[in-house]
């Protein structure tokens, strides 16, 4: 959850004062970083993952399951379990697969982030233990929770913020910090730094933080939809009047607090590359990836109490978060604010950032917001261009805490006013520069997916991405379109049923040659060179590209077109024209081999053992059925159990004792019941590959 500093948090008012002293030095601690590690080579691959759980808290009795507001003294208990588990690894010399793992706070209260002891390497070895150290996580957090307690992997909580209790204990929603109809603020973690980054947002904003989602419309929901559970005649605080004056929308479930987004939990996944130029090209070439893999796994289709009709959390969690004022929102002309801001700052990424030859211009297509000051000192240091727009485009934005201890740094030992920006930029993807003062490489950090109901599910998807970077650092591969098509595609990814109905903008030929829009000859024709970096697809990694020769330059809107996420994941063979049929080389080239395809010939180009394969390729399957459709995503899957349930009245509203079954269901999947029972249509026929891999 970004940077947890200690001290003393300033209010807004006062933090504004230091903005542009957070942003220089920022700059400045960046710059020396930078200096000291840009030419390090051959940092080995290290990865790792964060799973986040809800601690739901059972009542029985009354059939309702809460969320329980214990994280504190849950995560006092783990935090002194592996100081003792640590001592005793230490002592007897255990390995880096198998060190207990790390438990963090959250924003949620009732929340818990998990991450492995030490990251892993890109050994197989490693990847088959990914799953046994989810399971551990889940074990032991399990452990250190009273008994009628349990943690679970919800992306979003069905009836958080819905009439009546929905957490243990009961809490009024009146609090001062986010001032929510809905949300109490004894929700939020009680570290300085959330409800202070709470309170800020809404204070810089100028107004509370509005989401809009819209409602499922179900056989009995009212048409329009005007929620009832919206207390508009509430004047507690100046904000309350923000619904009467259109804040909430007719036809979709209002939310008005941080929390109903950041209270959301997700898997996110970052890799150390062997060098700086390395970081910058996955960074780029997993960017397009974000809106596919968040649509694969699409896991919250209910907020506040309400069926929603749509399926991903990412744009809630983006207006929860929006700290932009109406100027910068372009709703007022600029007279108090820098700049007009076209996204929040948790959004997707606006600018490819490698200088890699096949990185054309055209592909950054956004007019990029920069501070052109904070720009020119890092020209002016030797920064390329292409990092510095990075950098001064995520340095447009505020400080929103800052703490009085923290003012004055040492800009060449420390990273807290750079990481203070960088890290409240919550993008698809961050690049991330290594910690000061430490052996840690430059990283990249994929952000787009949900979490998954099941250890299994989420280590599928975190071991099939990783494979994936392998397959794009072997193979060469190229994934660039247009930054706008990207967006596009976040847009489409949270639609319902994205994953079966949907199409998505994607690269057509990912295996082209390399090339720039300086490789144009004396002509004026755009050739390929002749010395350009090319890579033709094959088994083998080595195989040989003598056959390529120059190739005409298509224009950008050529490269593209558009895919279903099952031709994406798994291939699709080449269209028809109507020139006839393709000769065996146009086929071959206009054919898409699919994902699961390039990580398998990866695969394929390694020595893996049978059962090893095996295992890998159990993970696959359950994506590539994800991706057609034979297996549901959790979003559907969820939707039609809470469709499916006898108390269930078709108006889209989701009863407590609905969402007690939900959870009560949920919790048997993670131990491993019910695949082929109730999950069928979620995990039916993967449970053989569970106890295989597991």
């Amino acid at each position: 959850m970004g940077l947890l500093s200690l001290g003393t948090p300033l209010p807004w008012k006062e933090v504004q004062k230091y903005a542009d002293h957070v942003r220089e030095h920022g700059i400045e601690q960046f710059l020396h970083i930078w200096k000291n590690t840009k030419d390090e080579r051959g940092n080995s691959l290290l990865w790792g993952d964060e799973v986040e759980y809800m601690v739901v808290s059972y009542d029985h009795e009354n059939k309702s399951a809460l969320l329980s507001l214990r994280q504190a003294e849950i995560l006092t208990a783990l935090e002194e379990n592996e100081k003792r588990q640590r001592k005793i690894e230490d002592e007897l010399g255990v390995g880096s697969g198998q060190r207990i793992p790390t438990f963090h706070p959250e924003y949620g209260r009732y929340m818990l982030e998990a991450t492995p002891g030490q990251p892993y390497t890109a050994s197989l070895e490693d990847l088959l233990n990914v799953e046994r150290n989810m399971n551990r996580r889940r074990e032991i957090a399990k452990e250190h929770m009273l008994p009628h307690e349990i943690p679970v992997t919800l992306t979003s909580f069905p009836r958080l913020g819905a009439p009546g209790q929905f957490t243990d204990p009961y809490y009024a929603p009146i609090g001062n910090a986010s001032r929510s109809f809905f949300l109490p603020d004894e929700l939020i973690n009680p570290h300085a730094r959330f409800p202070t980054l709470t309170a800020n947002i809404r204070e810089r904003r100028g107004s509370k933080v509005a989401m809009n989602v819209p409602i499922f419309k179900d056989k009995n929901t009212p048409s329009p939809f005007i929620d009832p559970t919206v207390p508009y005649d509430r004047n507690l605080y100046p904000e309350d009047a923000n619904a009467r004056q259109g804040a909430a929308l007719p036809d979709h479930i209002y939310m008005d607090s941080m929390g109903f987004g950041m209270g959301c939990c997700c898997l996110q996944i970052t890799f150390q590359a062997t060098d700086i130029d390395e970081a910058r090209r996955l960074y780029d070439q997993l960017a397009p990836l974000g809106p596919i893999f968040l649509a694969l796994t699409a896991a919250s289709p209910a907020w506040r109490g309400y069926l929603s009709d749509q399926d991903c959390r990412w744009n809630v969690i983006a207006g929860s978060v929006d700290d932009r004022t109406e100027e910068e929102r372009g709703g007022r002309p600029l007279k108090n604010q820098r700049f007009v801001i076209p996204k929040s700052r948790y959004d997707s990424i606006d600018y490819y950032i490698s200088q890699s030859r096949e990185c054309r211009p055209e592909y950054n297509d956004l007019d990029l917001v920069m501070d052109d000051k904070l720009k020119k000192k890092l020209t002016d240091a030797g920064v390329d261009d292409k990092l510095a727009n990075h950098y001064a485009h995520l340095f447009i934005r505020d400080p929103i805490v800052v703490f009085s201890e923290l003012v004055d740094q040492d800009d060449t030992t420390s990273s807290d006013h750079f990481e203070n920006i960088q890290s409240t930029n919550w993008q698809t993807m961050r690049f991330k520069p290594p910690p000061p003062g430490t052996n840690i490489g430059w990283r990249v950090e994929f952000r787009s997916m949900e979490i998954q109901i099941t250890d299994f599910e989420n280590a599928a998807f975190a071991i099939f991405i990783v494979l994936l970077t392998r397959a794009i650092l072997s193979f060469k591969l190229n994934f660039y379109i247009p930054i706008s098509k990207v967006d596009r595609n976040m847009q489409v990814a949270h639609r319902r049923d994205a994953v079966i109905n949907e199409k998505f903008y994607f690269r057509k030929d990912i295996f082209a040659p390399l090339y720039h829009s300086h490789d144009v000859q004396s002509n004026g024709s755009e050739t390929a060179s002749e010395d350009a970096s090319v890579s033709l697809y094959s088994s083998d990694a080595n195989a040989s590209t003598d056959s390529i020769v120059n190739k005409t330059v298509k224009p950008v809107e050529e490269e593209y077109d558009m895919f279903t996420i099952d031709e994406i994941i798994n291939g699709r063979k080449p269209k028809p024209t109507s020139n006839g049929p393709l000769s065996d080389v146009e086929d071959e080239m206009n054919e898409f081999p699919g994902l699961v395809r390039l990580v398998q010939d990866y695969l394929d180009s390694m020595s893996v053992d049978v059962e090893t394969r095996c295992t890998l390729n159990a993970y696959m399957d359950l994506i590539s059925k994800r991706a057609s459709g034979e297996l549901y995503t959790a979003a559907r899957w969820i939707r039609e159990f809470i469709r499916g349930h006898p108390k269930y009245q078709f108006d889209s509203v989701v009863g407590s004792e609905v969402n007690y079954d939900l959870v009560r269901t949920v919790e048997q999947l993670t131990l491993g019941n019910e695949w082929n029972g109730a999950g069928e249509s979620l995990l039916g026929g993967m449970s053989g590959a569970r106890y295989r891999s597991s």
